[in-house]
Parts: structure tokens; C-alpha cells; sequence
């Protein structure tokens, strides 16, 4: 008996120090060996295949989005045989299962190479809350060295209720160079739906374009070393291969909700980096900041060993979910907590299904859908086509999240978000090369069946910490940004890197310089937690 009691409390005690996951894993919704398109009719299909025009062996899928009764695919042209690069499922007709990817909007909008009327290749893709698909086309056929450019960048804004294309923005000159790659798009939406922006990664070129659909104009930040990769953190381990991505900087951005100033913070990463940075969209939407706006720039901690990421989204009540391309995992942080590796949580981790997570979204809903796609086997080796190799998943974003670090519903971190606030938008997958002559031994997973929105389960909570409370909070009350966007009162927990967090999302607010003190962005009070107890305890030794 005495035993017994003693292997009991041994078990709660390593439950207690290891990190908790949510009590679902994501779901597997579609699954497929190899992509297959929706041709006209069979005739046509097979005449691709003999003239080269379709080769399936060479699609790879980078980029997902949901809206509505469609699932939005990206699949870049990396590879001759790729015939529409941005595609989408019907999910009323293809619940689950490996459906055939249908053009959008068109089979003659996805011409490589007809500038003005058709998409040559696009990455990651994103839907705002204004019905609007929003697809940066790199206009590149190929990648690394093999890499032609038919076509200019181009913005193209899609209006989802008509099907048809609204805008087409091509990035001028002075805003790319010789080395550009841009593959990831954040779009924020201000006070109106004219008052929108869009903002591009240049990966390869190290700058951060921004965009203006009101005065349709961009202009371009370069002068920032954060947006260049680390030199200690180009190594990377995935799938058993062992590659170097050394030149590979801003990469996966998120926007948080609109905060207490009316304006929202960006967040990136670096992809040959470990740490993310951030800024405040007041400094991205001023084209006069471009050359002096370098110490509005944040500086966040690391997140810890093998932390490499593509890709990252926020929602609407300040969760933001990131890839971890090394762990075959998809991470979490709640931005009212500060950016440190204690509370950053695993929502998922899956050896065979989650290799290298390339998409993470949350949808209109507070669904989230992951893709993976193998993507450095795809590149480096050889995939197996008689195995699966591209998933896409999903879950409600709560479940997710239940019981880790990132949920605040147990109290053991925080007091509830109470707070609505307007809707956000968010966030494709660069090219990177080096090859090696081998195919890695990847396990086997059965096929899973995917079933709608299981009912949670009664879940009982671990003990909160006490050591782990925040003790001192503040909160402001209602105030009117200067987008004339009024913002809920928001609570803020605590301070750290000389920036304030709010929960009514992850309000960013560059309050002070260190040592110097006082309230400013539109915030009544705000609390310092290097004063409590709490902060003191985390932060000596």
C-alpha cells in the first residue's frame, strides 16, 4: 500500500513538472500521398500527363486558409507539372478523404506567366473579416537556382462572395532588391474595411514591405537588424535529415487585436532564429518611419532549444500558435504573459503526421487548421509516394489549448478574459537549399476519420501554483484609439522587455525606456510585476 502511494505521488508530481497538452490531439481531415487536381474532365487531365503539364509527383501544398464552405491550398511552382497554384476544397462535397485540389478562382487565373490576369505562384495566403482573400503572387516559376521571374510581386485581393478579383497592386521597384523572396502576407483591418493594410516578409531580402489599400501604396522597412537570421541558430534536424538554412530571416509574422491606442502589434521571426520581435502597426501604417523608427522595434526573449518557425497566428483573444518546424509540434503563448519559455506551451506534437507543420491558421470560427507537408524531404530527398505525406488538420482552438500554459480559463496563470474585442486578421513557405542523396526511414500512421466538433470532455484542473499567480493587476477603462476604434477595457498582467501586455488580446505598449516610468498609449494605470512577489521570484538567480 505504502508503495502504491508512493507511485501515486511520484505520477502527479511528474504530471505536474511536465508540460501540459490539450486532452485532443488535431484532427487529420484530408490526407493525400501525392496532389491531384480537379481537370475539366478526364480527356484533359490525361493529356497533361503526357505533355508534362501535370506531374504529381511534384506538387508540394505550402499554404492553407478557411472561409466558409472552402479550404484555400497554395501549391507554389517550385517543380515543372504544377498546374494551378492556388486551389481550394469544396468541403461540402469533400468531407474528408484526398479530394482533388479545384482551381480558384478559375483554371484560367492560374496561367504561370499571364502577369496581368493569372497567378504564377503564391505562398501563404490569408482571408480578412471583410470577405476578402488576400494572395501575394512572387510571380517565380522554380526555386534556388533554378528560379525565373515571369512576373513583377503583385498584391491580388479576391472578393469571396463574388469570386472575382477586386485589386491587383504590383510592389514597385524600390521596394524589393536583387535578393527579395517574400512568402508570407499579415493583413490588418483598422476601423473600416478601406481601412486596411497588408504586410510582406522579404525572407531573402531582409525587409518588411507594408501596404495600404486606402491609398494603394507600399513602402519598405530595411534598416533593422532584426529582421536578419541568427548566425548561431542555421542548423536545423528535421525528419532525420540534418540541413543548413543559415540565410533565412523574417519569415513568420501575427497581428494581435486592436489595442487600447487603435492600433494592433506586429510579431515576426526570423526563420535561422529562436527569438521573436515585434512593433506597433502606428509605425508600419506611417511611410515617413521607414528610416527612423529603429528603437520602436521590440526585442522578445528566445523561445528555447530547437525553435525554429514558419509560421505563426493570434486570435482574436491574444493565444498565438506558432509551428516548431525541429519538434514536429505546434507551440503556444498567451500574449499577456511574458515571452519566456515557461510559458510557452505544445498543443501538438506528432512524430509521423506532424512533419514540418508548414500553415497554421484560426479561421472566422476559432478553428484552427495546421498543414503539413514534409516539405525539407520533398526538398532534400525523396518523398515515398505509396506513403501519405501532406495532412490537414483541425481543432476548436479551445480545446487546443485546454490545460497548457496558454489557457488562462484555469486561473492558474491569471484571472479570465472577459474581454470582446473586434476581430484580427494574420500571416507561406521560402525556399531554402541545400541536398542531400537520401530518403529517410519516416514511420507509418493509419488513417484517421475525421468526425465534426467532438464534445469536450469533463476535465478536472491540476492545483493552480501559487507561486505562478500574477498578484497585482490593473485595469483600464474604455478608451478611443486614434484609427476611432473604441477598445474594451483591457486588464494588463504584467511588464517585461520594457513593453506592457494586455489580455483583451496581446496589447503590446512601448511605455518606457528601462528606469524611466509612467503610463502613456491611452492607458489610465498599468502594473509593473517586477514589483510582486511573482516577478521577483521568476527573474533572480
Amino acid at each position: 500500500m505504502l508503495q502504491d502511494k508512493g507511485l501515486i505521488l511520484v505520477t502527479l508530481l511528474t504530471l505536474w513538472a511536465s508540460p501540459l497538452w490539450a486532452a485532443y490531439k488535431l484532427q487529420e481531415r484530408y490526407s493525400w500521398n501525392q496532389l491531384d487536381f480537379a481537370f475539366p474532365n478526364a480527356r484533359l487531365k490525361e493529356q497533361a500527363l503526357a505533355s508534362g503539364d501535370y506531374i504529381p509527383q511534384n506538387g508540394l501544398p505550402v499554404g492553407v486558409e478557411h472561409f466558409g464552405n472552402r479550404l484555400f491550398v497554395t501549391v507554389p511552382r517550385w517543380r515543372d507539372g504544377i498546374p494551378a497554384t492556388l486551389t481550394y476544397i469544396n468541403m461540402d462535397r469533400s468531407l474528408t478523404g484526398s479530394p482533388e485540389l479545384i482551381p480558384y478562382p478559375d483554371w484560367r487565373s492560374n496561367t504561370a506567366g499571364d502577369c496581368a490576369n493569372s497567378i504564377t505562384t503564391a505562398y501563404r495566403i490569408k482571408v480578412d473579416e471583410c470577405g476578402r482573400l488576400w494572395v501575394l503572387d512572387t510571380g517565380t516559376v522554380g526555386i534556388g537556382n533554378t528560379t525565373t521571374n515571369p512576373c513583377p510581386y503583385a498584391v491580388n485581393v479576391f472578393d469571396l462572395t463574388t469570386d472575382t478579383r477586386i485589386r491587383r497592386y504590383e510592389l514597385p521597384g524600390v521596394d524589393t532588391n536583387p535578393n527579395t523572396f517574400i512568402a508570407n502576407i499579415a493583413v490588418d483591418i483598422g476601423k473600416n474595411c478601406d481601412d486596411a493594410y497588408a504586410y510582406f516578409a522579404d525572407e531573402l531580402g531582409y525587409g518588411l514591405i507594408a501596404y495600404s489599400w486606402e491609398l494603394n501604396k507600399s513602402w519598405r522597412f530595411s534598416a533593422h537588424s532584426y529582421f536578419f537570421p541568427d548566425p548561431l541558430r542555421g542548423d536545423f534536424n528535421v525528419a532525420g535529415i540534418n540541413f543548413q538554412w543559415g540565410e533565412e530571416g523574417i519569415f513568420g509574422m501575427s497581428l494581435s487585436p486592436i489595442r487600447s491606442d487603435g492600433y494592433r502589434t506586429l510579431y515576426f521571426s526570423p526563420l535561422a532564429s529562436h527569438r521573436q520581435f515585434a512593433v506597433s502597426t502606428r509605425i508600419l501604417r506611417d511611410e515617413t518611419r521607414t528610416e527612423d523608427s529603429y528603437h520602436d522595434f521590440v526585442a522578445l526573449d528566445e523561445r528555447g532549444p530547437n525553435a525554429h518557425t514558419t509560421s505563426r497566428v493570434m486570435s482574436d483573444d491574444g493565444v498565438e500558435l506558432f509551428n516548431l518546424i525541429d519538434q514536429n509540434a505546434v507551440g503556444c503563448w498567451h500574449s499577456s504573459m511574458p515571452y519566456t519559455p515557461q510559458f510557452h506551451g505544445i498543443v501538438d506534437r506528432d512524430d509521423v503526421g506532424l512533419v514540418f507543420p508548414a500553415d497554421v491558421k484560426i479561421d472566422e470560427n476559432k478553428n484552427v487548421w495546421v498543414l503539413s507537408d514534409r516539405m525539407p524531404v520533398f526538398l532534400l530527398s525523396d518523398l515515398d509516394y505509396a506513403d501519405t505525406n501532406f495532412r490537414i488538420y483541425t481543432a476548436p482552438l479551445a480545446t487546443l489549448i485546454e490545460n497548457t500554459v496558454c489557457d488562462l480559463r484555469n486561473n492558474a496563470y491569471g484571472p479570465p478574459n472577459t474581454v470582446s474585442i473586434p476581430k484580427q486578421a494574420a500571416l507561406p513557405i521560402g525556399p531554402p537549399l541545400y541536398t542531400k542523396q537520401y530518403r529517410p526511414v519516416l514511420p507509418q500512421k493509419p488513417q484517421t476519420s475525421w468526425v465534426s466538433s467532438p464534445p469536450p470532455p469533463s476535465r478536472t484542473y491540476l492545483p493552480a501554483n501559487p507561486g505562478n499567480v500574477v498578484s497585482s493587476i490593473s485595469v483600464s477603462t474604455n478608451t478611443v484609439g486614434p484609427a476611432g476604434v473604441e477598445v474594451p477595457k483591457a486588464y494588463i498582467f504584467n511588464q517585461h522587455n520594457g513593453i506592457n501586455y494586455e489580455t483583451s488580446g496581446p496589447h503590446l505598449f512601448p511605455t518606457h525606456q528601462p528606469g524611466q516610468a509612467g503610463p502613456q498609449d491611452g492607458l489610465k494605470t498599468y502594473v509593473n510585476a517586477r514589483q510582486s512577489g511573482w516577478w521577483h521570484h521568476q527573474h533572480q538567480g
